[in-house]
């Protein structure tokens, strides 16, 4: 039972697609089954739709898209989308969010991480317990961990570190086990495949893909990322986006996915 994943945008494209596609900082999937289509975020803005037409990809017949948490790299799009869109994502995906610098005890806000974006227009099923899409498709919910790291700080009336806990994952069951997708992977690789297992009660892993924030990580994480998965075997490692060269490095045979580009796991 074959799944299919089209790269609408990544940050890079390769040589072997048409140049007029787009690439940029952000992700964007479509991931379909024979009885489900799922665009998986949108990316920063419109590019989605415009690599979509030049690959032939059609999304007027999506099931639903999945967020996979609030930063403007992966639910920009959202716009874009026509009226009245089915969209699963975590409640507090609208959190007004910025990338920060601490010096000295002192926090400095330096970049802004959301957009403000009328999710009313669309038909918006908040959860942060497992949602089951279809007999396969399964949003993961909030994805708990134990000693989170903090990627900047939420506005409000007082400022508070963001952990990105509105990041969740879309997992695929599939008769080899597990295609767990990652937009971000901020929630950590190890914490995120565990608690896919966990929710799941399956435990082999088919497949990894999407970005797994592992660009800066110290080579300390890294070894434990690596000996994890060499623990785990999963069939098939993709990542793109955030997973950076660095991380790539450290990752075993590892596959890079790029705009423009289409997998099928079978």
């Amino acid at each position: 039972m074959p799944l299919t994943i089209s790269v609408l945008l990544e940050n890079r494209r390769t040589g072997s697609v048409k140049k007029s596609l787009r690439a940029k900082a952000g992700l964007s999937l479509l991931i379909q089954d024979e009885t489900t289509a799922i665009l998986f975020d949108t990316g920063p803005d419109g590019s989605f739709l415009h690599n979509a037409a030049l690959m032939g990809v059609d999304l007027s017949r999506l099931t639903a898209t999945v967020l996979s948490h609030g930063h403007y790299d992966h639910c920009g799009g959202v716009p874009w989308l026509p009226d009245n869109s089915r969209i699963i994502c975590h409640p507090q995906i609208a959190n007004e969010r910025y990338s920060t610098v601490r010096f000295a005890g002192y926090t400095r806000k330096i970049k802004k991480l959301s957009l403000e974006i009328d999710y009313s227009r669309h038909r918006m099923e908040y959860t942060c317990t497992p949602l089951h899409i279809s007999e396969r498709f399964m949003w993961s919910g909030e994805i708990t961990v134990a000693k989170p790291q903090a990627y900047g700080v939420i506005s409000g009336k007082t400022a508070a570190l963001d952990y990105v806990i509105d990041e969740g994952v879309l997992i695929y069951k599939s008769d080899r086990g597990l295609v767990i997708i990652i937009g971000c992977g901020h929630r950590g690789i190890i914490n995120i495949v565990r608690h896919c297992q966990k929710v799941t009660g399956i435990n082999h892993i088919h497949a990894l893909f999407g970005g797994f924030h592992l660009r800066c990580a110290s080579p300390h994480v890294l070894w434990q990322v690596r000996q994890f998965l060499n623990q785990q075997k999963p069939d098939k490692i993709m990542g793109c986006h955030c997973t950076g060269a660095w991380g790539r490095l450290w990752l075993p045979e590892v596959i890079t996915p790029a705009t423009g580009e289409t997998f099928v796991l079978e």
